[in-house]
Order: structure tokens, then sequence, then C-alpha cells
């Protein structure tokens, strides 16, 4: 067997991978980076964030022109060719994955083909297509990631029962499809499908959709889909499903249904299994997750592990925020800071939060102020024919210190980066209130809510804060 020493071994080249790799190689170290998958990118480049957002661009631009004409301009109704929509889909994929595939060439990083085995603590054994090969490694990095979970009552081996990863790849269009979970992976989904003219009802399980996400955000989304969508059924649990010649019938507590596809997305389980962790001194919790400290260490000295298969929240950026932790962690540095992580969701409209949840205060017992700037006193948001959104600031009274941001709108995904260092930096409302933002943008609405705090914001009344 072909044996090589490197001083870091990475294994899962996703968003978290290929930057711990590229940023340990930065350093000056010697890295190898295992990736049993053909492609480097991981599952949030092929399977899940650029794909996913790459349709949802294609249902905005469908949804732009089928509203236009209450502005005067008049579009002859879209045809969908699908095979081309699939290779440009597939073009955008590529092409990021050779850019990752040249930047690890550039960076010396050796990128072995493979699936990897942990031996012991200090050795890999990695099954690749020329056949095995041990890598003998003084520090790892575990970054496996996810896969979709399809619990036993879904799984019916039947093709038209899909996870995210079959959705994506857009094989037909069904005339009735289902979408069981209201999480974000399933109502960006229900987005793309709807616009391409599919016919979705959602069926959640609990009683809202985007749950984590603060309720007044989530309404504005809810009550824009369920003019989209045929219908969200809440508190709805499926009991079975029946593979029928003309579709699936589903069972419900409340009757049955038949569709012609249905699209399993009750969320993310990580990819820990097979690994050979177990000849390790790696912990791994009861529902599968690799225990971590805050430095993204294992139990196993000179084994940390970041991303999905560590849990928390299952994002892109906070797998590639965790690399940095655990790379600057093993070469050395005593310092640790977790970065306050933004969520989105890309919805329509979309869903953006960061730092403290008005949910997470209540829960905490943290007072907070809350200002609210509607996006129906926004110019910029008027000329697009989007007033259905609002700005959110959680501000500490005392301190006036930004404790949270929450915005829904469109945009809202590129709008949360200017939250996220308010957050970070500590920022006092009247900090981001001065802070002169370009007329008519959205980005206002951020100036304007801080200015809300004090009672003086242009566009919009709110009371002088503390009368």
């Amino acid at each position: 067997m072909e044996s090589m020493q490197t001083e870091i071994v990475v294994i899962g080249a996703g968003p978290g991978g290929y930057a711990a790799a590229f940023y340990a190689a930065a350093h000056g170290k010697k890295v190898a980076l295992v990736e049993r998958d053909a492609k480097l990118g991981g599952t949030c480049l092929h399977r899940g964030c650029i794909p996913s957002k790459a349709l949802l661009h294609i249902a905005k631009l469908i949804r732009e022109t089928s509203e236009a004409e209450k502005c005067g301009v008049l579009f002859q109704k879209p045809v969908v060719q699908l095979e081309k929509l699939r290779n440009w889909k597939d073009s955008v994929l590529e092409k990021l994955s050779q850019g990752i595939a040249n930047l690890a060439g550039r960076r010396n990083v050796q990128v072995i083909q493979g699936a990897a085995r942990f031996e012991d603590a200090r050795t890999l054994r990695v099954e690749t297509p020329e056949g095995p090969r041990q890598v003998k490694f003084d520090k790892a990095v575990i970054a496996a990631g996810s896969r979709a979970a399809l619990p036993p009552l879904f799984d019916i081996k039947d093709p038209r029962v899909m996870t995210s990863t079959e959705a994506l790849v857009l094989q037909d269009i069904p005339k009735k499809l289902l979408v069981v979970g209201g999480g974000y992976i399933g109502m960006e989904l229900g987005t793309v499908y709807a616009a391409l003219g599919s016919e979705v009802t959602v069926a959640e399980a609990l009683n809202g959709i985007l749950l984590g996400a603060d309720p007044d955000l989530v309404r504005l989304v809810q009550e824009r889909a369920s003019k989209t969508f045929k219908d969200i059924k809440l508190n709805t649990k499926i009991t079975g499903l029946k593979p029928l010649r003309d579709g699936v019938e589903v069972q419900t507590e409340s009757g049955n249904a038949v569709y012609d596809r249905v699209l399993v997305s009750v969320g993310r389980v990580p990819a820990s299994q097979d690994l050979g962790l177990e000849k390790t001194k790696v912990r791994i919790h009861a529902k599968g997750f690799v225990e971590v400290s805050a430095k993204q260490q294992t139990s196993e000295p000179g084994i940390y592990a970041i991303g999905d298969v560590t849990g928390g929240m299952m994002l892109a950026h906070k797998a590639s925020s965790d690399a940095r932790i655990a790379v600057d962690a093993l070469l050395g540095d005593k310092e640790t800071k977790k970065p306050s992580i933004p969520a989105v969701v890309f919805t329509d409209p979309e869903v953006a939060w960061c730092g403290l949840t008005e949910g997470e205060a209540k829960e905490k017992n943290i007072q907070v102020q809350i200002v609210k700037f509607p996006w129906s006193a926004s110019g910029r948001a008027l000329t697009l024919e989007r007033p259905d959104g609002v700005t959110k600031l959680l501000v500490d009274p005392q301190s006036e210190k930004i404790l949270g941001v929450g915005i829904c709108g469109v945009g809202a995904g590129e709008l949360i980066s200017e939250g996220v260092l308010a957050v970070e930096a500590g920022l006092k409302a009247k900090d981001l209130g001065r802070i002169v933002h370009p007329h008519p943008t959205l980005s206002e609405t951020l100036m304007e809510c801080a200015e809300m705090f004090y009672g003086h914001a242009a566009h919009a009344y709110s009371r002088k804060r503390g009368s």
C-alpha cells in the first residue's frame, strides 16, 4: 500500500474543508485534502447552496415578469426549457468546482480522491480509484459534512419521493408536489417549483414554518407563500406513503391525497459514520454529531472537527468560520472568539438575522428594546414594487448597543452583513444611525431603524426614547 506523510490532513472538501486546507497552506503547512467525490466543493456546491440559489434566481425572474403588468409592462408567459435550465445550472457548478481545484493546485494542497477512514489517531486509510492509500499526519480536520435525512417512514424506494439532492437535479416539473417540512430547505425549493409551474403544498408537523426565525419576520414569508403555494398545512403529521401507478398517496391524520412527487425536507444528519472514529478517542453525540471544544478540538488531541458534522447551525459560512478557528488553534493560537453567525433563508421574501433574536431574548430574560422600520416607508422598496419587508433591531436599552438584527425583504441576505458588523463591533444605535447610507437604497432601512430608536427617523414615526 502506498503511504505518504503530511502535516495536516483535511477530510472533506466542502466550504469548511477546502477553507481549512487553503488557510493552513497559506501558513506554510504541508496539507492533504481528501474528498470522496470526483469534484471539490462538497454538498454546498453540488447538492445544496449553489444549485438552489441558481434555481431561485430563475424563480425570481419568472416572478418579476409575471408581476410587471401592474407597472405597465406585459410579458408573455415564460416557457421553461428544462434541459437548457439544467445545463446552465450544472455549468455554474462546474465552473466553481474547477476554480476550487485550480486554487488547490496553486496553494500546493495535495488532493486525494477517496473515502477516508481512521486506522488510528495519526493514520488514515483512503480507498482511492487506484487502490488503498495510507496517509500519516500530525493533525487532522474532519469536515465530512451532512446528508439529507430520510426517515424510514418516507424511505419507500420510489424515485418520486425525493430529498433535496434529487429535487435539485430537476428531472421534471411535477404537476402536484408535496413538500414535507416547512424549514428553510423545504420553503426554498417549494418557491422554485412553484415558480416553474408546480402546484406546491407544504406539510409541516409543527405549528409554524421557519422555526428559529422570529415570527414577525416569518409572517411576511408565509403571507406571500400562501399566495404562490396551493396550501401550507401546519400541525400536519404524515403517517404513511403508498406508491401508486399515477403518483404517491400520502396519508395523514386528516385524510389522504395523491401527489406526483414528494419532497422530504425534514432536516439533515451528520456524515460521521464510516470514518473509523471508533479507533480514536473522538467522542460522538447520541445524534451522531462529533463533540468539539470552542476551538473545534475533539477529545482526541490533534484531531479537530468543523461544520455540519459538529451540529449547531448547519450553514456553509459557519463551516468556513469553524475552519479558521480550528486551523488557528492547531497552529498554536490560544485566543478563540466565536463570531456572530448570520442566518439567511432565501425564500420570497428573504429572511436574515444575526446576533440575538427576540425569541432568545425572551427565553434568556434579556431586556431589549425592539425597533422596526417598515419597508412601506422605503422609497427603494416601493420602486421595486416590494414594500413587503421590515428591518428590525434589538437594542440594549441601557448601553444602546445593537444586540441583534433581523431583516425580511428582497435582498435581505445581502443586507444582513451590515447587521453582523454592527453586532460584532459592539456599535450603538447612534453609530449606525450616523453612518451615511446612499439614497435610495434598501440599506437605508438599517440607518432609519437605528434612528427610530431615538425617535427621529426621517421616513417613519416613532416615539422618542423614554417618552
